[in-house]
């Protein structure tokens, strides 16, 4: 697509003639994004239209929308499964897609309980840079003077495995960092990093984290942004500094490099950065040596104007925490993607993290849209609809066909059109599909788990100077009745007064009081369901979990507490850290009238 970058953009001045480029190319996409899709659907449907799978469905070579909706059917990666072993087992006929499969993207470990496998081309590499390239120029938009200074961003690469068949399985992320779309990339004024490639690229998640806060603090008035991919990855590196800042501080005093730094391209690159400097080791120390963390980050970081990180869907939970570390620092979420597709970008980055939308690039994948029924009892494939024509306000289930051989396929996000860009539709992520616990005929998902826990923490615990860090939970069926049990990890400010029993109890009942009726019909009028109980853990319980989950071979960079647990080991790490038990002291409200 031609861009004619003189024409002035819409969303704003350009901070240069690249970014100029950037903007029109979005305006140019999002104005056409029925045409765009139109084409986009032919191109996949031509190229792979000798694949095993279309063969299958006898479209003989039709490229319209009207073919494809009649003949292929709507999957889940469960209906693929077949498909995707084989080639992971070595067979290169063209199964999927008639370019090679170059390798496999691994799903999120902890995303609904399953690491799935999703194959990709070459070619995805450049669709998804092509995104990247989108980001600064719309941030540029919104926070002047970045090329002034650097992004302390925590990045990090997974240890890869292959499939039977020799063809690497690693994350989205993994993936895009060892390539040369990263490790070349042309130098940005505009997106500099206070991190070496040597520090991102090494496999050692110790040595990674060491050398990334060690480059971020001996850069620090340099730092003009911090960032992670999720939210949970900042909360994490604040506390590495927390736990290491003794020896940071003694390898800037000294001029030398910690022991454990052993990676040989690490150790190098960073033996040539790091310089003697005791003023910077003393303030470290003055700071971090502080019984109180509040706004650390702009102490250390003083001239950081925003966060980067995803504080969207699940992560909406750790957007207290961050304000206590960052004195109320903005909070940008920049994109939408995942291992099977990226999908968007949020064209108002700096808005309040409730407010965030993310608008789709109807070049990136040909989109269709599910209407989200929870009592929906099975598909009609017939109320998919397209991209241009998803009403506001209304909630999909997300459903792609990509150039790398997803056709049809439910990601399992359920999205809520808030507004258009032009042509193209912007949502609000609402939550994955089917996270559940559920005792009896109650079903309570991700995004009403949330609510109760937030609104626990506002009615009770903020008068208090409390805060929940972390928090995951479990139907405990061995009861009986059976009841949910949620796990928190709280912040405390004033370690002399913690909150009591009964404050505890009384948050037990406030979660109650913000289920679904369902819910509380069991409690109340069926009494199928126990009060429900909230267990206190250590602090620092969810790091010892993450760090089981990574031992096990979740991504560092893709790992999201799971918000509902049942696997033993799990279930036994956190046991054994719980250091108080409290349980609701009455039933909730319900009357038959508010019956769902």
């Amino acid at each position: 697509m031609a861009v004619d970058s003189s024409l002035p953009s819409p969303l704003g001045p350009p901070a240069c003639e690249k970014d100029a480029k950037a903007l029109q190319f979005i305006e140019q996409t999002t104005r056409n994004a029925a045409g765009v899709q139109e084409r986009v659907l032919a191109e996949i449907l031509s190229r792979n239209a000798e694949t095993e799978y279309l063969r299958r469905y006898k479209l003989g070579g039709a490229t319209d929308r009207k073919s494809f909706k009649s003949k292929v059917p709507v999957i889940t990666y469960e209906d693929l499964q077949p498909e995707i072993q084989r080639i992971a087992n070595g067979d290169r006929s063209p199964i999927l897609s008639a370019h090679p499969i170059s390798e496999f993207l691994t799903s999120s470990g902890t995303s609904a309980g399953e690491r799935k496998l999703m194959p990709t081309i070459q070619e995805e590499l450049d669709r998804r840079q092509s995104l990247y390239n989108l980001l600064m120029p719309v941030m540029n938009l919104c926070v002047p003077g970045l090329d002034k200074g650097k992004g302390l961003y925590f990045l990090f690469v997974k240890s890869e495995s292959k499939t039977p068949g020799g063809l690497l399985a690693r994350p989205v992320l993994t993936s895009y960092y060892k390539s040369e779309h990263f490790k070349t990339r042309p130098y940005d004024p505009y997106n500099v990093y206070t991190s070496p490639n040597e520090a991102i690229l090494c496999a050692d998640s110790f040595q990674s984290m060491y050398t990334q806060m060690l480059c971020g603090l001996l850069e620090r008035h340099q730092v003009l942004r911090l960032g992670a991919v999720f939210a949970s990855g900042l909360l994490r590196a604040i506390r590495f500094l927390q736990l290491n800042w003794q020896q940071l501080a003694a390898d800037i005093r000294t001029g030398t490099l910690n022991s454990k730094i052993t990676d040989p391209e690490l150790k190098e690159c960073m033996e040539r950065t790091l310089k003697p400097d005791s003023e910077l080791a003393e303030f470290v120390a003055e700071q971090c040596g502080e019984e109180n963390w509040e706004g650390i980050i702009t102490r250390i970081w003083p001239n950081t104007k925003y966060l980067d990180v995803i504080v969207t869907g699940a992560m909406a939970q750790y957007i207290p925490t961050l304000d206590y570390y960052s004195g109320g620092l903005p909070m940008a979420c920049t994109m939408y993607a995942s291992s099977e597709c990226y999908f968007g970008l949020n064209l108002n980055p700096m808005c309040k993290p409730s407010e965030v939308s993310y608008t789709i690039m109807p070049n990136m994948a040909y989109f269709e849209f599910l209407p989200y029924d929870p009592n929906s009892m099975g598909l009609d494939p017939t109320r998919l609809v397209d991209l241009v024509d998803v009403e506001v306000g209304r909630e999909y289930e997300l459903v792609i066909s990509t150039y790398a051989g997803l056709y049809r396929y439910r990601v399992g996000d359920i999205l809520r059109v808030t507004g258009f860009h032009n042509s193209a539709p912007q949502f609000h992520f609402v939550r994955r599909k089917n996270v559940l616990l559920s005792i009896d005929s109650d079903k309570t998902d991700e995004a009403e788990l949330q609510l109760a826990v937030d609104n626990a923490s506002k009615l009770v615990l903020e008068k208090l100077n409390a805060s929940v860090v972390e928090y995951t939970s479990f139907a405990d069926t061995k009861t009986i009745p059976g009841h949910y049990v949620i796990y928190w990890e709280l912040l405390v400010k004033d370690s002399a007064e913690p909150p009591s029993s009964e404050s505890l109890s009384q948050c037990c009942l406030a979660m109650e009081e913000s289920l679904n009726s369902v819910y509380r019909q069991c409690r109340v009028a069926d009494n199928s369901i126990g009060p429900l109980e909230i267990r206190v853990v250590k602090s620092g319980t969810f790091e010892e979990l993450m760090d089981y989950a990574i031992s096990r071979g979740a991504s560092i960079n893709q790992y999201k507490v799971p918000r509902c647990v049942n696997f033993t080991p799990i279930m036994e790490l956190l046991d054994s850290r719980v250091v108080s038990k409290h349980f609701s002291p009455s039933l909730p409200h319900w009357t038959p009238e508010r019956r769902r």
